[in-house]
Parts: C-alpha cells; structure tokens; sequence
C-alpha cells in the first residue's frame, strides 16, 4: 500500500476542535499513514503532545513560533523540553524568522530562535524552520549554529532554487506544500524540479495553504496527496515513487521506524 506522511500538520488549531477525528479517519483512508503535529506556541505544542498519545500514526513538533518568540523565556524553554521527553515527540519547531508580519521583534525573534537551536542540540533533535521574508538570516544562523548536523527541514520553503541547492549541500531537508499547485507558482515549481527527492518532503501545513484542487476549503492531511500528485507531475516521476522517497525520508529524518 502506498504511504503519504503529512510531515507539518496544526491538527492542534482551534480549526479542528469539533472534528479532529473524523480528520485523521479521512487521512488513513487517503494513505496518509504518518502525520507530524506542530506545535507553534505552548498551548499548542501541549495540544500536539496529547494528541499524538490519542491517535496511531501521529506524531508531534514543540516549539515557539517566531510570531510568539516573545513568550520565550527560561520557564518557557523548561516547559518545551518536558514535553520533548515524550517518545512522540520527534522535533522541535516550529521555530525560525518571519520578518513579513514581524509579530515579535526581530532581535527577540532571534534569540528565541537560537535558543530554540540550542534546546534541540541539546535534545539531540531536528529542528523544522518557519522562514518568511528572512532568507539571509536563517541562512546564516544554519551555518553559525550548525545545525544541520542535528537535522533540519525547511518547511512550506518559499525561497529560491538557489537557497534551497544550498540548504541541501549542509545536509538540510526541503518541504514543498500547498503552493506548489497554484496556477501562478513559480519558486516552488522550480524546486520541485531542482531539489533530487531524497531532500523532499510534502505537507500541508493545515488547515492553512489548501492545493489548489479544495482552494478555499480548510486544509486537512488528507489532501496532501494534490502536492504529492504536484510534484510527480513536475519530476516527471510516479505518484508511487514520489510517495516512497518523500515518506521515507521524513521517517528517518525523524527517526520513526
């Protein structure tokens, strides 16, 4: 049987508490058999933590958005690394840099990052980048701390060919979601080229970013077959390759046997 993993899901979001049930009965039965919960603020890294302990075949991420880097603090950072202990715990993230909103500052958005960095070196796991409108930084701060050492995935990527052939020299990991399928997608369709399907991985950073084919629908893991269907499209691969190269990939880089 083919298996999809939905490597950056927020089954966690408010979106879904009436139905989160239902919404990973819909996934196994579209061969989603994996799918990685993401935390982006305490609550929510709680939230992924207790579901993953609820549900077979769900995992979780703990981290602070760079959007909530403010709430980073030395209680904060204990609280992460209690629930990181949890075995369904596989990553820390989402963290990184969004200088498009800039919620937070930048400076504080940094060192939360960093500190973030830190915890996963420490926890000895990898990491999952939110990078919006901060290509340089987070470029940087992958070669100062090293971290692609650890692991590293650049999720819902919205950079350049360039950036992204550079990321996978360090060793770092691509994630390509809903954006792909849009009629007006150019980067993404350029790196779903360029980027060989050992370094990919597919999601849908639900229930944001639908594909194009339930656009206008709250996302679910269910449609990440439209991205992964994309990305045979584009590679000129089958679905069924696609689909054993990206979920294998996540399972090793996460650890999941």
């Amino acid at each position: 049987m083919m298996q999809l993993f939905d490597t950056h899901a927020h089954l966690n979001n408010e979106k879904f508490s009436n139905d989160v049930a239902d919404v990973i009965k819909r996934a196994h039965e579209n061969n989603v058999t994996h799918i990685l919960n993401v935390g982006y603020d305490l609550k929510s890294s709680k939230k992924a933590v207790e579901l993953a302990g609820k549900y077979p075949g769900l995992y979780a991420a703990v981290g602070i958005h760079p959007h909530d880097a403010t709430e980073y603090n030395e209680q904060a950072e204990l609280i992460l690394e209690h629930l990181a202990a949890d075995e369904r715990v596989v990553a820390i993230g989402e963290i990184g840099l969004d200088y498009y909103r800039n919620l937070s500052p930048k400076e504080i958005q940094r060192v939360a990052f960093l500190k973030q960095i830190d915890l996963a070196k420490k926890l000895n796991k990898p990491i999952i980048i939110h990078d919006r409108d901060a290509h340089q930084d987070i470029m940087e701060m992958i070669k100062k701390t090293r971290i692609a050492d650890v692991g590293v995935v650049l999720h819902c990527f919205s950079g350049s060919v360039q950036m992204a052939q550079e990321c996978v020299k360090m060793g770092c990991y691509i994630s390509l979601a809903g954006p792909v399928t849009y009629p007006n997608a150019v980067k993404p369709v350029e790196v779903a080229k360029a980027i060989p399907l050992d370094k990919l991985f597919i999601e849908t950073d639900c229930p944001y970013l639908s594909p194009q084919f339930v656009r206008g629908k709250r996302n679910e893991p269910s449609y990440v077959k439209y991205v992964l269907q994309k990305i045979a499209e584009i590679k000129g691969k089958t679905i069924e390759e696609v689909a054993y190269y990206t979920s294998e990939n996540a399972k090793k880089f996460f650890k999941i046997s």
